[in-house]
């Protein structure tokens, strides 16, 4: 029996996809439309980056699997620990952090029942200091062997040099083989950027995939052991209609209820990519794999369901491909895009059009120097300005790019806030003891509450006329150096 099934498509809007799918696409369109609750509980969107200043970045996906030529099951654990966010000592002519990673696996319905405990230490070691401040990532990979069941796996990191730990909860069900019944696993997403010579597929950790990882691999497993019924598989990818747009002015009138930028994103609207149809007549377990190339930014949704006789199941995985480095910025463009909080709309799509990394570049070093006339402080400013747009990338990301939302645009204009006061669907940002001084204070509110038919925070600044001189001040500071002294 052939245990792995691979399917490999080119561009997801390649019209090379055969009639026969596309014109399965069309018949089976009813049979996907429309997302009642059982099917909605069934979407995973992995997690977010749980950023905290001065604590280890952990980032995790795990995946409940079986071994299709033993029928044994396992926890698979792919974790995801960001350089600059360990404490680094120099050893020798290296330069080196320790740390612990500590997984314990939970009966999800005996909480008190520990199943398995996996504790490993690493020593991460680089001989050059820029690690100190790298925003890549070290990979960890741990596989347990486990009972099938469903379980609450926690996932702990300890940087050993400070004692500072992060956590990560993950629900994990594994399907057992041997029932006379279907079972459909959760849907893994890999990705790997074709163009490197040593680059293979890295589990995505989180909900957010980078622009550079041109190749997407798509894991699940099948379970029939109803000998005399042949299995249906269906699957789709979708990409939905969501905003793009930075966010606009603070004194430009707030967005209107039926605007992209007010819905954030549209799931209602999508666009059908690619449907497949196949029949497994033989039992036992199959891996099935997908491959799409050249998945441009977006917001996506694979969704898979099989049918043995009347019995269906339904497992979707949401991810969104934003910008090569994400969330990180290091090409020309990536650091030329936000500086459109700091210039004109036209002197910023002028810098956008500049076709050659080199002169982008250079035009963005010469947007800096030209405004702030000393070097060192400068190089101080533009440090700052990167920072905040990292650490918005990290904390505001939803349907598009922290950075673009309008938490994103503040914290990057002014900072992080003195004091967070949170109300339902609600926030104020105070950046002053007053808490009443319309100058220092911003309110937020969200046109949806965060729930599992919109799972995303987009909280929207109220907007004021008056705060046009208000932002113009606070740009003038970052252009002339004074945010190093004054932020607001």
């Amino acid at each position: 029996m052939q245990n792995t099934i691979n399917i490999a498509f080119g561009s997801a809007n390649s019209e090379r996809v055969g009639s026969l799918i596309i014109l399965f696409a069309l018949l089976s369109g009813y049979l996907f439309m429309g997302c009642n609750n059982a099917y909605i509980e069934e979407v995973d969107r992995a997690g977010d980056y749980d950023y905290r200043p001065g604590y280890p970045e952990l980032r995790v996906v795990g995946a409940g699997l079986v071994d299709v030529e033993t029928d044994s099951a396992f926890v698979e654990i792919s974790a995801e620990v960001v350089y600059a966010s360990l404490v680094f000592k120099k050893a020798g002519e290296v330069f080196q952090s320790s740390i612990e990673l500590d997984v314990q696996i939970i009966d999800e319905e005996q909480p008190d029942r520990l199943i398995k405990t996996d504790n490993t230490e690493y020593v991460i070691s680089d001989s050059t200091s820029s690690v100190v401040n790298s925003q890549d990532a070290y990979i960890i990979k741990r596989t347990i062997p486990v009972e099938p069941g469903t379980y609450t796996v926690r996932v702990m990191l300890r940087d050993i040099s400070n004692d500072r730990e992060s956590f990560r909860e993950l629900s994990i069900e594994i399907p057992n083989p041997t029932e006379q019944r279907s079972h459909l696993t959760n849907i893994q997403v890999f990705a790997k950027d074709q163009k490197a010579n040593d680059s293979f597929f890295e589990a995505i950790t989180t909900y957010n995939l980078s622009e550079r990882s041109d190749s997407v691999r798509l894991v699940f497993q099948v379970t029939n052991n109803k000998t005399n019924e042949p299995q249906t598989i269906d699957t789709r990818l979708l990409k939905f209609d969501s905003d793009t747009l930075h966010a606009r002015p603070m004194s430009w009138p707030d967005y209107t209820p039926a605007s992209l930028p007010y819905k954030g994103i549209d799931y209602g609207e999508f666009e059908v990519l690619n449907s497949s149809k196949r029949i497994l007549s033989q039992p036992g377990t199959v891996t099935i794999e997908f491959f799409f190339d050249e998945l441009k930014r977006g917001n996506y949704r694979f969704e898979v369901r099989t049918q043995v006789g009347g019995e269906e199941i339904y497992k979707a995985r949401d991810f969104s491909v934003k910008s090569p480095h994400y969330p990180s910025l290091r090409t020309p463009k990536e650091l030329a895009a936000p500086l459109v909080y700091l210039m004109g709309e036209e002197e910023h799509q002028k810098l956008m059009s500049i076709s050659d990394p080199k002169e982008q570049k250079l035009a963005v070093d010469r947007f800096w120097l030209s405004n702030i006339k000393n070097t060192t402080k400068a190089l101080q400013v533009i440090e700052l300005f990167y920072e905040r747009v990292e650490e918005a990338n990290k904390q505001f990301s939803n349907y598009k790019e922290g950075w673009k939302t309008d938490m994103g645009m503040m914290y990057i204009l002014f900072g992080p806030p003195w004091y967070v006061q949170r109300t339902l669907g609600e926030e104020k940002w105070a950046f002053s003891h007053n808490l009443y001084d319309f100058e220092t204070n911003f309110l937020f509110r969200a046109p949806k509450i965060n729930n599992k038919f919109y799972p995303f925070d987009n909280y929207q600044l109220i907007r004021n006329q008056q705060y046009f001189s208000l932002q113009y001040q606070q740009v003038q500071k970052w252009l002339n150096g004074a945010i190093l002294r004054d932020n607001l």
